[in-house]
């Protein structure tokens, strides 16, 4: 076991990065088809082909999901993931062609690089060739690259976020693979301990500030005539348990629930929180323990996210007011 979404048989994972522009995308391919759900808990989501993923709908499979920097402008990219998989002869037949269908959700990256810069087809396109079944590089990487958390104050007393991926493996050959990309309005708080790991910086930018608890006071900073907006977590579950669409989007509810255990204050209006459930293989399996199992692993991937992240010399992150880059 990677200890990774990898770990899942059929996926693979592929980032691509502009560091200068402090953006980037990442795509977790799963060629031959799988079982799609989804739920959404924020109010600020951009997405694209999200129907696919309900059970009224025709397509039955899904290829492959992007996740994406750039806000709403980088929903292009996914083009290039489409590109690459028809390329490749992988998607819905449609009889002249096949039509790959890739589900995509964006973060706000907008506010700490270059924000003419924005994941595109060309770029996406990269992160498929890039894509792999190993291990999968964490931080501030692909979609993670310009992720940032605790903003109820805006960047200046921000931590930098990233993405991050864990695995279990469950009763009788169940694996669950998490790959989550952590860009919140709330602060990061280990499910163990309780303590912030990364989030709002006090004034003097040391210690960490609770934003639940300023919100429950009612404080917040407005920005352009409202609170700061630029948010969203975005998770991916991965499973080798044959699910039905049903059955995959209740395990992504229930993956929400760990996103709350270790994000504070989480789902809130300023976030378009999101995650994404992938059903591959033939494996036996109850859907409460998937649900349980995925919990467990997004809560490990978030925090894997922030402990890898790297601030740049921009922001700070985990290792700079920590002291150390690994998982207490």
């Amino acid at each position: 076991m990677l200890g990774a979404i990898t770990d899942v048989q059929g996926i693979r994972v592929g980032h691509a990065s502009n560091v200068d522009a402090m953006t980037g995308c990442t795509v977790v391919l799963c060629e031959e088809g799988a079982v799609g759900g989804v739920e959404i808990r924020g109010s600020a989501t951009g997405t694209r082909q999200l129907d696919s993923l309900y059970p009224a709908h025709v397509v039955q499979r899904v290829h492959a999901v992007l996740l994406t920097g750039g806000s709403s402008f980088g929903l292009d990219a996914a083009g290039g993931v489409m590109r690459y998989l028809e390329e490749k002869g992988k998607g819905f037949e449609v009889g002249v062609t096949r039509v790959p269908i890739v589900p995509a959700a964006v973060i706000f990256d907008l506010g700490i690089g270059d924000y003419r810069v924005r994941p595109d087809a060309a770029m996406a396109y990269q992160a498929c060739l890039h894509a792999s079944s190993e291990a999968v590089e964490e931080g501030s990487v692909g979609v993670g690259t310009g992720a940032t958390v605790g903003k109820l104050f805006g960047l200046e007393r921000a931590c930098k976020g990233g993405v991050g991926t864990a695995s279990l493996e469950g009763k009788a050959g169940v694996v669950v693979g998490a790959l989550v990309a952590v860009n919140a309005l709330g602060d990061v708080v280990d499910g163990r301990t309780g303590a912030t790991l990364a989030g709002l910086r006090d004034e003097k930018g040391i210690g960490f500030v609770s934003t639940a608890e300023l919100l429950r006071q009612g404080v917040w900073k407005e920005r352009f005539g409202q609170p700061y907006r630029g948010n969203t977590t975005i998770g991916v579950i991965a499973t080798n348990v044959a699910l039905t669409r049903e059955d995959a989007i209740k395990v992504a509810q229930m993956t929400h629930n760990g996103l709350a255990r270790v994000i504070s204050p989480v789902n809130t209006t300023f976030d378009g929180d999101i995650v994404f459930t992938l059903s591959l293989g033939q494996q036996a399996g109850d859907v409460n323990h998937v649900g349980a199992l995925a919990e467990a692993a997004a809560m490990e991937a978030v925090k894997r996210g922030i402990t890898k992240a790297d601030g740049f010399g921009i922001i700070p992150a985990y290792r700079d007011l920590q002291g150390r880059t690994e998982s207490p």
